[in-house]
């Protein structure tokens, strides 16, 4: 089925070159980040993972959203007061200005891409 969601002559290029840069070394996407704005873009890319059952970043905070996309594996995100477990193909949104965290359920590996809403990566840890 053909998507058609909007008029393409509303949305003309803005004169930007395409971009590349990486976001992680060799075969398994562990751990890396590429800012937005490196590429022209307002988003920044990471990606995270590891082995370890209830590993995972420390409490912290952005001022933007952040968006998850759990890859592999599952994860417990704290949200503010929520609580939410994802597996892989699941995606969970941290709102601005809310602390967050996640740490690896187990068994195995997770693996997760995170989406700054932000040209650059902002973050305080708490």
């Amino acid at each position: 089925m053909a998507r058609h969601d909007f008029d393409p002559a509303t949305a003309p290029p803005d004169g930007r070159p395409p971009a590349k840069e990486r976001l992680f070394e060799g075969a398994a996407p562990w751990r890396g980040f590429v800012n937005g704005e490196s590429l022209g873009g307002p988003v920044t890319i990471l990606t995270y993972g590891n082995e370890t059952p209830g590993e995972g970043p420390p409490l912290h905070v952005h001022p933007y959203d952040e968006t998850f996309v759990v890859i592999e594996g599952r994860a417990r995100f704290f949200v503010g007061r929520a609580v939410i477990d994802a597996g892989a193909g699941e995606v969970v949104m941290g709102p601005k200005g809310v602390p967050h965290r996640f740490e690896n359920l187990g068994p195995g590996r997770l693996q997760t891409v995170d989406i700054h809403h932000s040209p650059r990566w902002i973050q305080t840890d708490l």
